[in-house]
This record gives structure tokens, sequence and C-alpha cells, in this order.
């Protein structure tokens, strides 16, 4: 006789319980030719990039606050879309070391992580997120780069679409087309690594990126897929999708492609920075991506690193905060890595 039920939300979860992604790392017998595998499905699950154009770059203005000069620097990555962000070098001897440093899903894009305070709101997510991280590497002696992203700060078309996520709204539009925001957001970081490329301060070799939650899920996939990214920090993103998205539906449509979860989960996607230095950061009182969640991605990554023959380059931050950057571990990674 049937059992009959109604939710569409418990459907998802019976369907994606115990579900093992189809290049999962656990099915690989080993890292080389897995990676190799995974990489192009990767690719191919995201779809075409966009044609690069001349970056025709320019810096809008130069101001110095002391320890930093913060540029507001604005190139195109295609040719119908400009890239906005904010560049800082330290005055100290930064030898050439730049991070990319991606903004989460937050309301203001790249400015607080830059340390731009123009309203108590900035400040409090700064307070409520240690958010200010560009700020900080600079201070540390990195040269910063923060984009906005697609959808984000001042690249947000302003429109709420009736309270929907303006983010799911433009990955809908995208899909129309077969173009999607994580896939465009995923081109633009590897086009801020060709500007960093263009500037004589910067040693094309010492390249890293970082990132929390949204910037974290781009951390983790600009990494898999760009060679030119030396060192990683992942903040507070490598967890189960099973959890966070099917679960709870922590997500949007900026952070994934379709049938991504057929084949891969979050730490699969991590694991293709191997054999590059990986930082993993985990908030014990984390209550967007859970503190257990991320422990048990996090060993994931740990196997795929150690069948890499690199287990040394995987690093992890536990601290005891919430969904933010901890700050105890990453100056050190950096600075032994770039």
């Amino acid at each position: 006789m049937s059992k009959r039920q109604f939710s569409f939300q418990k459907y998802w979860e019976d369907l994606s319980g115990g579900h093992v992604p189809l290049l999962s790392f656990s099915r690989a017998d080993d890292y080389e030719s897995w990676s190799r595998d995974a990489r192009a499905k990767l690719l191919e699950l995201l779809g075409p990039f966009p044609e690069r154009c001349d970056l025709a770059a320019e810096v809008e203005y130069s101001v110095d606050e002391g320890d930093f000069i913060r540029e507001r620097v604005v190139f195109d990555s295609e040719e119908n879309m400009s890239v906005p962000c904010i560049l800082l070098i330290p005055k100290s001897d930064h030898r050439g070391r730049a991070v990319i440093c991606c903004h989460g899903h937050g309301r203001f894009g790249k400015d607080p992580v830059t340390g731009i305070v123009s309203s108590p709101e900035y400040q409090a997510d700064i307070d409520l997120m240690n958010y200010d991280y560009a700020r900080q590497m600079a201070l540390h002696g990195f040269i910063t780069l923060s984009p906005d992203l697609r959808g984000f700060g001042e690249r947000r078309d302003g429109d709420d679409w009736l309270g929907r996520d303006t983010c799911n709204v433009n990955f809908l539009k995208g899909a129309l087309l077969g173009v999607y925001p994580l896939t465009l957001n995923i081109f633009d970081i590897m086009r801020c690594v060709d500007y960093l490329e263009t500037r004589s301060e910067v040693d094309c070799t010492r390249i890293g990126m970082m990132g929390l939650s949204q910037g974290g899920t781009m951390t983790a996939f600009v990494s898999a897929l760009e060679p030119r990214i030396r060192a990683a920090d992942i903040i507070a993103y490598v967890n189960p999708f099973h959890e966070f998205a099917v679960r709870r539906g922590n997500f949007c449509g900026s952070q994934m492609v379709p049938s991504l979860y057929r084949w891969f989960d979050t730490s699969d996607i991590a694991s293709l920075a191997a054999p590059r230095p990986l930082l993993l950061e985990m908030g014990i009182y984390d209550s967007c991506f859970f503190f257990k969640d991320m422990v048990r991605s996090a060993r994931e990554v740990a196997a795929a690193y150690e069948a890499a023959g690199c287990p040394q380059r995987l690093e992890y931050d536990i601290h005891p905060g919430p969904h933010a950057f901890s700050g105890a571990r990453a100056f050190d990674f950096f600075e032994r890595w770039l």
C-alpha cells in the first residue's frame, strides 16, 4: 500500500539522502587522474566563458591612507561588462605579494571588505564578521584587490524583484541563455588576475585569494580552475550540499550551476586546489554553515590532499567564533606560501 506524502522538501531530502556525487573523490583511485577528469567536467558544467577583451584599465583615484594607498580601479572583463575594484597597496615592503579578497553575500559588496565605513551599517558588518579582511591583509604587507561580483555592490541593479533574491532572478535569466552568474563571476576573478599581472608592484608568481561565505564559494571555484592562484583561504564555505543547500536552502543562484551536486560536492571543488596551499577557516559557532558539517567536508579535502602527496599544504583555522574571518592564521599562511 502506498505511503503517501506531499512535501516537496521531503522529496528533495529523500532524493539526495545518501547521494554520492559521480565524481566524488571518494570514488577515485588516484588524485592525478581524478583531478584531470573532475576539472574537465566542472568546466563542462560551468559552460563557456565570455571572450576576453582589452582590460582598458583605469585608476580613477588614488588616496594616501597612511599605512597604504587606496586606489579605485575599473577594467573591462568582456565587451559588455566592467568590473569596479578597490586596490590597497601597502607602504611597507610587500615584496610583490597580492591577494584577491572576495566579498560575501552581503549588502555592500566590496566596500566593507576594504575597510570603507560610510554608514553604521557598514561598520556593523565589519564588527559582526571581522569583515574588513582586505584592509587587514594590506596592514600585514599584502597588496589586495577587491572586486564587486556581478549583482553586488556597484553592480547591483537596485531592483528587488518583488522581494525575491536578486541572485536567484539573475540565475533564472541566465538559464534562459545557458549562461550562469557563477561562471561569469569566476571569469571576472580570472580577469582580476590578468589585471594584477599588469601592475608593476605585483609579482605574478605570488598571487593568492581569500573570501568569506560566498567569497569562499568564489575562492573554491576559482582556485580549482585558475593555476595562477598560488595559495587560497576559503573562509566558512566548504560543507556538504545535502546539508546547507538541500536541507536548509541556504544558497543562491550565484553559487551553483545545473547538475553540480550530481557530480561534485563542495569538498571536491576545494580539493582541486591541490597541490597548492589551502587554508580552511571554520567557526565553532557558525550559524550559517554548521561547524560539524564543515569538519566533515574538511576531512574529505584532507583525503584528497593526502592522495595528492601534499598533506602539509592543507591547513585549518578552527576558531571560537561565528560566520566570520578569524584572522588567527591567514596572515602567517600567506606569508609562508606567497
